[in-house]
């Protein structure tokens, strides 16, 4: 009550607020207007906007004063740190709250990986809302770390910071009436839904979207996009590492449709978020390509909080919280200042806060394998005629070809003309032996080998080399970090990335991992070969991900995307 007469006094001009951000130019994300006004902050609260006084003043003459800016959906794990040195890498790009989907770090540890975020999101001057992941394991085809059900789930729904449910990957369970798919989606009945439905059309679609699903980001289309909206569904435009859809997107966006559609990032690694920024650059993105900058700022703020019902937030109006930011103009859109809840948090591109640890004792400790050996590596051969996964530039995408190999006492042997690499997926969650063998094009690999416990949905170990020994080594140093990236060339150890937090995630800044990074991406290119145009450590990542056509590699074998079954290595 004493609150509430306060912050009348304040507005009417009877007392002053603790804090004024005063002479700036204010965005109106409601009414699309830029106007001067000060405003009025108090206990975390936005006021008034007007002539103000406050206890602190703050100059912001010749300023931008925006809402701060919201990440509609991505997975903290793609940048290899903890939430909280994710934060200190993204709020001083104005980014003051994030909708994280953390099925990464789930299909690793369950229910205790999303608690880890959970937990670790607390102190931190940037909100972290979580979305149940809803398909841990993607496929069945894959060994994963944990199952959880509609059960499991539902005992997590109800915790605070969860929202609702995380993008619906198994987009054939929801068409085809599986029952743990429509268990899942009853559990979250009454909560948003997030969307994962590339491709789909017509009747497909109406049956997706019917079920209760409301947001889409994998849209690569202005067609895809607009059937999208015209279901109802929230578009959210993605700028992220992997993907990048924005430009070709922002061309459906309208005055009309702008309302629906929202930013976010999905996965961004360290590299592009430190060189290029977080939702910023997503804004001056869509400025560069013509949108006005209102209907932009509109995107990531408002929309996204009005998309997953985040009351007081995305705007400037009395009785918001006050997260803010100062830019220097409509146009280049620089992040000066930071304020969560009207505190200084970020100024210069530097956060002004300190990083809490957090606890994650229960998220680590995750590789467990079976011993392997040398013979475990090798792929016998009837026929020198075998199935080949070929990589695409710039892609994620495979195809699958049919290619003449080396055959050498009965087993596969690397030919240093033919450029095929051997892969291989082992199973790191529960020590069963499962390794997927296979074969790979286009890599360029020569003399060495890398291997990564980051390996899409399931994240076993995978490797990839021209020898059997080199292979072998990789395993063992990136087993013995309890995961991480590591690259081996005759018998050495050449560089490693420990990544001790479920495999994927560092103790170490993203300065630090960036700067280990661009180092083994160095040696990659330049001592190794590996071609010029895929990121390795990237594109490994996504070879053992059994929902991207057309052609992967899982701890159970390969894998035809496109027929949803195994298929022989062997033509």
């Amino acid at each position: 009550m004493e609150e509430i007469k306060r912050r009348i006094d304040i507005a009417a001009g009877r007392i002053k607020p603790q804090l004024v951000l005063k002479g700036g130019k204010v965005i109106n994300v409601f009414s699309g207007e830029v106007y001067e006004g000060d405003v009025a902050i108090d206990n975390g609260k936005i006021v008034a906007i007007g002539e103000y006084e406050g206890e602190k003043e703050v100059n912001v003459i010749g300023k931008i004063v925006a809402p701060g800016l919201i990440d509609g959906h991505l997975h903290i794990e793609s940048a290899m740190v903890t939430p909280p040195q994710f934060a200190r890498a993204i709020v001083p790009h104005g980014t003051t709250t994030i909708i994280a989907d953390p099925h990464e770090i789930a299909n690793v540890c369950g229910q205790e990986g999303i608690k880890y975020i959970l937990e670790a999101r607390k102190g931190l001057p940037l909100n972290i809302y979580v979305m149940l992941p809803s398909c841990v394991p993607s496929t069945s085809f894959e060994s994963s770390g944990a199952v959880l059900t509609a059960v499991e789930l539902g005992e997590m729904i109800g915790e605070d910071g969860v929202l609702g449910l995380g993008e619906m990957m198994n987009y054939p369970g929801v068409i085809h009436k599986e029952e743990d798919v429509i268990a899942k989606l009853e559990m979250a009945k009454g909560k948003i839904v997030d969307g994962h439905g590339p491709e789909l059309v017509d009747k497909d679609l109406a049956a997706y979207v019917t079920a209760g699903i409301r947001t889409e980001h994998e849209c690569s289309t202005v067609e895809e996009m607009q059937s999208r909206l015209r279901a109802g569904m929230y578009i959210l435009i993605r700028e992220g590492s992997a993907a990048r859809n924005l430009k070709e997107l922002v061309k459906g966006v309208k005055k009309e449709n702008v309302r629906r559609c929202l930013f976010c990032t999905d996965d961004k690694h360290p590299e592009d978020l430190l060189r290029d920024g977080h939702i910023d650059h997503n804004i001056r993105l869509a400025i560069g390509e013509g949108m006005d900058p209102i209907m932009a700022i509109q995107m990531a703020t408002i929309n996204a909080a009005e998309c997953y019902g985040l009351k007081n937030l995305g705007a400037i109006a009395p009785g918001y919280d006050a997260d803010l930011i100062v830019v220097d103009g409509l146009e280049s859109f620089n992040v000066e200042k930071v304020f969560k809840k009207g505190e200084l948090v970020a100024e210069d591109s530097k956060p002004l806060f300190d990083v809490v640890k957090s606890d994650y004792s229960r998220v680590v400790d995750t590789v467990r394998i079976k011993p392997v050996s040398v013979e475990d590596l090798r792929i016998p051969l009837d026929s020198d005629i075998v199935n080949v996964i070929r990589l695409l530039p710039h892609s994620l995408l495979t195809d699958a070809v049919v290619r003449r190999v080396l055959k050498k006492d009965g087993c596969f042997q690397f030919h240093p003309s033919l450029d095929i690499l051997k892969m291989a997926v082992v199973e790191r969650h529960n020590a069963t032996g499962n390794i997927g063998l296979g074969l790979v094009e286009d890599f360029q690999l020569k003399g060495g080998a890398i291997a990564s416990t980051i390996a899409h949905d399931s994240h076993n170990i995978i490797v990839i080399g021209d020898n059997d020994g080199d292979m072998l080594t990789a395993i063992k140093e990136v087993s013995n970090h309890q995961g991480g990236i590591a690259i081996v060339s005759k018998g050495k150890v050449l560089e490693s990335l420990p990544l001790p937090i479920a495999g994927l995630i560092s103790f170490e800044n993203m300065e630090v991992v960036n700067q280990q990074l661009n180092r083994m991406l160095r040696i990659a290119y330049e001592e190794l070969g590996v071609n010029q145009n895929i990121d390795p450590f990237m594109t490994l990542s996504f070879l053992a991900l059994p929902v991207i056509p057309e052609i992967k590699l899982t701890d159970q074998g390969l894998f035809d995307v496109s027929q949803f079954k195994f298929k022989s290595l062997e033509v």
